[in-house]
């Protein structure tokens, strides 16, 4: 069962395939962990208390249970528990105090879903178990939830609170995830970065105190990814312990992880208190967004791997057309100076020279010749398009090729026909001078009337028009956070209203056109999360197209998401894609992900045009390994000048080798670590014959002056 309830002990325990999680109603009132960890050989004893002084304490049960130090499932702020606390409810005293005492629990099939929110997919396999808790003085009913997911290790989690009292309350912090752990000795894992430099590897010892990611920009962001891990301090990719945690949710959080003085750790996931606030009156309900929780006792590539499943099978829409296609994209290779007889040209090429798609980006819209203008006014240009946009996507199509658009709803440019009808439909602050990025204000989307007109006017652009694909573009964070739609009392429920509505209008798109998929960008990564996983097939992983760079950002994305989520392209930017070395290195780099192009095809010679033909029906022999296939790191490019990695269905091997920057010659040894020691494998790369055992050994590469040098080997068993 995955689920079980042991009465004697008062004890819940979870299990999925691999890893155990266990809890006990201490008193009958308090929730305490007892162990999360692998499930074989999972013993622990029933709860005990660590003794510290100047710790308050409930005087029935005197310091045999101390809030200060108890390894709590969901803490109240001030409650005696001076850590960082999972809710903060303000009551109509004025006063935060939130206590928290269990009333019960439920074991059911399946999962409840989250209104208005992203959430992971069940299926027969999946549990849930309900744990009511309650605030007796204010009538705060808070429900834990945990569903099990077993096959991927995962547990996710998430609050329901629901004001049965006689006043209003108002939420001021919201965790969906609080995990007490009795050690402090791990490392921290996580993925900083800013726009044009996404996820970088980040790992460092815990130490005492608070240690924090977070967002305040409105968006998970390029500063800091949601994804986190613990692990041991010699953990590795296939050895040590390591726990992985993330949140499926696309605007601000925080993730905590705090030891106290006990050296235990506390971990939490959520919403936190910064940008976050909401009014409950009474008999309102409010759902928190879901945080997930793996367990490894296989190293850190195992704990990346789990999430990979779970993505994948959990998280992401379904795919829309048979295979992935290869998108010719418009944006590098045009910027805004595009036109029906430019793009009809791009068509005929990408079809001819085997792109699947033609993507035409920014520029196709309004009176939009720049940046500056026309964000809102979401109709076709009739000077680019003259026959309008239905004419030219029928024309696009007599060529053989699928189309995708780009479109930014969630913006809006001063200078813009929206913007002069509907100046307050912008976020901003009552009475000060708007703030502009890029030209661009932040429309209100927690607003119901900017959703509205943003579903109508895109149902009459589009009327009738057969498009494949969308990329979903955002270019700038939040601030300046009040709606003209709210009152003033409500203005701290901004940053989350905004979420709820632009979740509401990628349901909307899917559902209009349920034929297309969605690629999700903001400003490349900066909502690279699970949240907009869950509407989008992939995520534009990077403005940034450098391949040298784009190796480590790949890297990184890989810790927590699986590659078919990650959009890639072959640039032309800062290189030549007529020279056969620089082109070559840009497909392998590519080759981590979701293959694409952006490149003016067109002008480019007949021999790179060729060479991309040959890369894309390469491409489609490892498409299904790249895409579906189990993912192992072999070496870590924050640790050296390489990045090395292997993709696997179990049997068949595509290993990959990418130098970085300029280094001197070396051989570097790459073990397949999971190949058959008693199979042969064929190299369809080299036509060269391996034996298993020579893969477990470790094949070689060598580096060289250059920052160009990659390989790749394809193994196929004999």
């Amino acid at each position: 069962m995955p689920i079980s309830f042991n009465n004697e002990r008062n004890m819940f325990v979870l299990q999925t395939d691999n890893t155990e999680y266990a809890f006990q109603i201490l008193y009958g009132k308090f929730p305490v962990n007892l162990y999360y960890g692998a499930r074989e050989n999972a013993e622990y004893k029933d709860y005990e208390e660590r003794i510290v002084s100047f710790a308050p304490f409930h005087k029935e049960h005197h310091l045999s249970y101390l809030p200060d130090t108890a390894m709590l499932e969901y803490s109240g702020y001030d409650s005696g528990d001076y850590r960082t606390s999972s809710l903060k409810l303000r009551n109509v005293n004025g006063d935060c105090a939130t206590f928290l005492y269990y009333k019960g629990y439920r074991i059911f099939d399946g999962r409840e879903e989250l209104p208005g929110l992203p959430s992971a997919d069940a299926d027969a396999d999946t549990k849930t178990l309900e744990i009511t808790m309650e605030d007796d003085l204010t009538g705060a009913e808070v429900k834990l939830y945990y569903t099990v997911f077993p096959r991927e290790d995962v547990i996710s989690r998430y609050v329901k609170i629901t004001n049965n009292g006689e006043n209003k309350l108002v939420i001021e912090k919201c965790m969906s995830l609080t995990l007490d752990l009795p050690r402090c000795d791990l490392d921290m894992i996580s993925l900083y970065g800013r726009h044009y430099g996404e996820r970088n590897y980040q790992r460092v010892p815990l130490h005492h105190g608070l240690q924090s990611i977070f967002s305040r920009r409105g968006a998970s962001s390029h500063q800091y990814n949601p994804f986190f891990a613990l692990c041991d301090h010699d953990a590795r990719e296939e050895e040590g312990r390591a726990y992985g945690f993330n949140f499926v949710f696309s605007g601000s959080f925080a993730d905590e992880v705090e030891v106290c003085q006990v050296g235990r750790t506390r971990i939490q996931v959520g919403l936190g208190e910064e940008n976050f606030q909401w009014h409950l009156g009474v008999g309102e309900s409010f759902v928190s967004p879901e945080a997930v929780m793996t367990y490894s006792d296989s190293g850190i590539g195992k704990m990346s791997r789990n999430f990979h499943d779970f993505v994948r099978r959990r998280i992401l829409p379904p795919e829309p057309f048979e295979k992935r296609p290869v998108v010719l994209n418009t944006w590098e290779a045009c910027y805004f100076k595009i036109d029906e007889a430019e793009m009809l040209r791009f068509a005929e090429t990408a079809a001819k020279y085997g792109c699947d798609m033609l993507v035409m980006d920014d520029g196709w819209f309004g009176e939009r010749h720049s940046d500056w203008t026309s964000l809102g006014d979401w109709y076709e240009n009739k000077q680019k398009f003259p026959k309008g946009l239905k004419s030219f996507i029928d024309s696009v199509k007599e060529r053989g090729i699928k189309f995708g658009i780009w479109v930014e709803p969630e913006m809006i440019n001063a200078a813009s026909e929206l913007y002069n009808a509907h100046p307050d439909w912008c976020i901003h602050c009552k009475d000060r001078v708007r703030m502009e990025s890029r030209q661009q204000l932040v429309l209100d989307m927690g607003n119901p009337e900017v959703v509205e007109y943003l579903k109508d006017i895109f149902s009459k652009t589009f009327e009738g028009c057969s498009i494949d694909y969308f990329k979903w573009d955002m270019n700038r964070n939040i601030s300046q956070a009040g709606s003209a739609a709210l009152p003033p009392e409500r203005q701290g429920e901004v940053y989350y209203r905004y979420m709820l509505g632009t979740y509401e209008l990628f349901r909307w798109f899917r559902e209009k056109f349920p034929n297309a998929m969605i690629e999700n960008c903001a400003g490349g990564g900066g909502r690279y999360d699970l949240g907009m996983m869950k509407y989008s097939t992939m995520i534009w992983t990077s403005d940034n197209t450098l391949p040298w760079d784009r190796v480590r950002i790949q890297y990184s994305s890989m810790l927590a998401y699986p590659a078919a989520t990650m959009s890639c392209h072959v640039a032309n930017h800062g290189g030549s894609c007529e020279d056969p070395r620089q082109l070559r290195y840009g497909w392998h780099v590519a080759m981590g992900g979701a293959l694409g192009y952006e490149i003016h095809l067109p002008n480019l010679s007949d021999t790179v045009k060729e060479t991309v033909k040959n890369q894309i029906e390469t491409y489609r022999q490892y498409e299904p390994l790249i895409l579906r296939g189990d993912y192992y790191s072999i070496l870590n490019p924050f640790e050296t000048n390489y990045s090395a990695y292997y993709y696997t269905d179990g049997r068949d091997f595509l290993l990959s080798f990418l130098q970085f920057d300029e280094d001197t010659e070396n051989e570097i040894i790459l073990p397949v670590s999971t190949a058959d020691a008693n199979a042969t494998y064929l190299d369809t790369v080299s036509g060269k014959l391996y034996s298993g055992a020579e893969l477990l050994a470790g094949v070689s590469a060598f580096s060289d002056t250059s920052r160009f040098t990659s390989q790749i080997w394809h193994f196929v068993r004999q």
